[in-house]
């Protein structure tokens, strides 16, 4: 008797009137905006423009959706194009099958047109995208619970997954291990890593996305390993294992080449951006001087007309030659004073004769 489980939604969709709500499609939107929210942080701390990855991502999203489609329809083509296929089914994306290999390849491809288009390296970009890429697969993964699909081997552990029976799609009811629940919780860790690697070394020229990939790679592998669902086999493997196991080698060889070949990180990541903070300070650096000219033309200004009232106006050089003509007038006073004053003995002389 299971004493505990992980129950399953009853249904993947709930009907609002005529439009059908789908619990795998909104997790697939809520993974695309919290990555895209975070990788836009992430963007504008190595010095880009805040929007530039969301312009970015109208290119990779699309091309994402696209490849995890084509992988998912290619590499299970039976249900599609095989006997009783139905190749109409292969466009309904709603009822679950992104393969991620897919959807990070092409969506590569899209973001790539993208950063040309804006004159951005892509590695920088990847970079800074990637910690979000691997939060919104964690997201995502809950789209599998939604459609009850891509579980592991039966358990009775308290965290399996209930499954219900549905025989026309070949599922038989039980408690399994609930992979998608691992693979989110790993997705978790792989962006707390990166975020972490990414402060303390920092990683540029594409090594942050290369770690994204090498470590969710190293977990998906024995994930995929646990799983039960219909797949085809290569060497007793499963095709995702052994495509898991590729990633892994060759982001792990990517990380060792390009940190001889290009060591450190990019200094700049948007030229548009670094382009406007020059221009800013050299805008503002203008204003500086042009309030400063204006402010040596005012003190200039002030001082020539307080010089005038000081030396040079007219009053203060008429004031001058009045002071000169009255020290004129004080001399000649002197001088008639001291004629006057000499005539004055002389005829004083005479007189005081007389009155002896």
């Amino acid at each position: 008797m299971d004493l505990a489980f992980i129950p399953s939604p009853s249904t993947g969709v709930v009907h609002l009137g005529p439009i059908p709500l789908r619990g795998y499609a909104f997790c697939i939107i809520i993974g695309v905006f919290v990555g895209v929210w975070l990788g836009n942080k992430r963007w504008i701390q190595r010095g880009g423009r805040s929007g530039t990855v969301a312009d970015i991502a109208v290119w990779a999203v699309p091309f994402g959706l696209v490849g995890g489609r084509l992988y998912h329809v290619i590499t299970t083509y039976e249900p599609y194009f095989g006997k009783g296929g139905h190749p109409l089914n292969a466009f309904k994306v709603w009822e679950g099958g992104l393969g991620i290999w897919g959807a990070v390849a092409l969506g590569a491809v899209g973001a790539w047109i993208g950063c040309r288009r804006r004159g951005i390296p892509l590695p920088a970009y990847m970079d800074a995208l990637a910690p979000g890429l691997a939060l919104g697969q964690a997201i995502g993964r809950w789209g599998n619970w939604f459609n009850q699909e891509l579980y592991g081997r039966a358990t009775d552990l308290p965290w399996a997954l209930k499954i219900s029976d549905d025989p026309s799609v070949g599922r038989i009811g039980g408690t399994y291990h609930p992979t998608f629940l691992y693979e989110s919780l790993w997705c978790i860790g792989v962006a707390l890593l990166v975020i972490w690697a990414d402060k303390r070394f920092k990683l540029g020229h594409g090594r942050a996305f290369a770690l994204y990939v090498a470590s969710y790679c190293a977990g998906r592998a024995w994930i995929e390993y646990m799983r039960v669902d219909e797949a085809h086999h290569i060497l007793g493997l499963r095709l995702n294992v052994w495509t898991a196991l590729i990633g892994l080698v060759l982001s792990v060889l990517y990380i060792v080449i390009s940190a001889k070949k290009v060591p450190g990180r990019e200094e700049v990541v948007e030229p548009a951006a670094q382009d406007a903070v020059t221009d800013g300070a050299a805008t503002a650096d203008g204003k500086d001087a042009d309030a400063s000219a204006d402010t040596d033309a005012e003190a200039a200004k002030s001082a020539g007309d307080e010089r005038p009232k000081k030396a040079g106006s007219p009053k203060a050089a008429g004031s001058g030659k009045e002071s000169v003509g009255e020290k004129e007038s004080v001399a000649n006073g002197a001088a008639k004073l001291t004629k006057d004053a000499g005539s004055g003995s002389r005829s004083g002389g005479s007189r005081s004769g007389e009155e002896s």
